[in-house]
């Protein structure tokens, strides 16, 4: 196998593999532990095998550090715990040298898709207007305004975030 050949085999796997998830996203709004955390797993057994420890320990290094920038919106119930894990597989994937270009091509993906599927109606804005309105008006009824929202297991108030880091991996390994 040639040098420039190699880079297509992390692409080909990681576009079908992330494509699976945002299809099972998108359709029934969960990503299967079998998929985010077997795609971790064949990242970095596969980065042992390509180039030893050291290409293994980056890949591990980048995947701790990809699930760490999702920690605190799960720990906030904004984000999922399969989006945390594709995120984690993902980083793996791409390695520490690609992280920064990874995470922030999720981030940019999915704040336009937030704002395609507010404008389009598939999002309720509610909790972002009432998240607004704790931060920064003071005489708002925090406890009213709680009992109004949509429930959180609705469709209308969650984003398919596995499409934005399907983008961001895409863009990551082309770049």
């Amino acid at each position: 196998m040639t040098q420039p050949s190699l880079w297509l085999i992390p692409l080909l796997v990681g576009s079908v593999w992330s494509s699976v998830l945002s299809y099972y996203d998108l359709k029934w709004r969960i990503l299967p532990n079998w998929l985010t955390l077997g795609g971790a797993a064949v990242a970095l057994v596969g980065r042992l095998g390509f180039d030893g420890w050291p290409f293994l320990l980056d890949g591990f290094a980048a995947a701790a550090g990809a699930g760490a920038f999702l920690l605190i919106p799960f720990l906030l119930r904004g984000a999922g715990g399969g989006d945390v894990k594709m995120l984690f597989a993902a980083g793996a994937i791409v390695g520490w040298g690609k992280l920064l270009l990874l995470l922030w091509v999720t981030s940019l993906a999915g704040l336009v898709m937030g704002v395609a599927m507010l404008v389009t109606g598939q999002l309720d804005g509610a909790r972002l207007k009432h998240f607004m309105r704790c931060v920064f008006d003071w005489r708002y009824d925090r406890k009213a305004g709680i009992a109004a929202l949509p429930p959180k297991e609705s469709a209308q108030v969650r984003i398919p975030f596995s499409v934005p880091i399907a983008v961001g991996l895409i863009v990551a390994l082309v770049w």
